[in-house]
């Protein structure tokens, strides 16, 4: 489930969903994992590079897999690196977009039940296969609670609108 900002309802998804899934570099060791889990668990991973260890910059598989969040291709997206921030932070320019960077399974549930986190990212150099699918778990079960989260993240999206009137 993931909410509406303009109007605060939660928005529940039946079925199987679309998750965009996108790694450079040092990534690329997770993707395959969560690829599958996904495919385990009855989602569509959608592969949105990068296809092998190769040195790239992360912006240039990042920020296409939160666009095809952000225009609803993608129910949701997961972005990999090496620490995981860098992802993060460039999943978080695109508007529509909030990302949660975890470590854990408890803040991925809680960027999606508290925040409606639509993007996760996770570092390869600092969460292993296990942790990591137990985060990836967390994230795509999680649901938006609403209720009083649901003020804030129509902050949220209010804040990007003023930005980008303001440019």
């Amino acid at each position: 489930m993931t909410g509406d900002p303009a109007t605060g309802t939660a928005v529940r998804h039946n079925g199987p969903m679309r998750i965009a899934v996108a790694a450079d570099h040092a990534g690329f060791p997770l993707k395959g994992p969560i690829l599958a889990w996904l495919e385990e668990n009855g989602h569509q991973g959608v592969d949105m590079g990068t296809h092998d260890e190769t040195p790239v910059d992360y912006p240039d598989v990042i920020a296409p897999a939160a666009r095809a969040v952000a225009a609803g291709e993608c129910d949701l997206g997961i972005v990999l690196g090496g620490s995981g921030t860098g992802e993060q932070i460039v999943a978080n320019k695109i508007p529509g977009i909030r990302c949660v960077e975890a470590t854990e399974p408890v803040t991925a549930r809680l960027g999606r039940e508290h925040n409606d986190a639509n993007v996760l990212s996770m570092g390869a150099r600092i969460v292993g296969t296990a942790l990591a699918l137990g985060c990836v778990e967390a994230f795509v079960k999680g649901e938006f609670q609403g209720g009083r989260h649901a003020q804030r993240v129509r902050k949220i999206a209010e804040l990007e609108r003023l930005d980008a009137t303001e440019r």
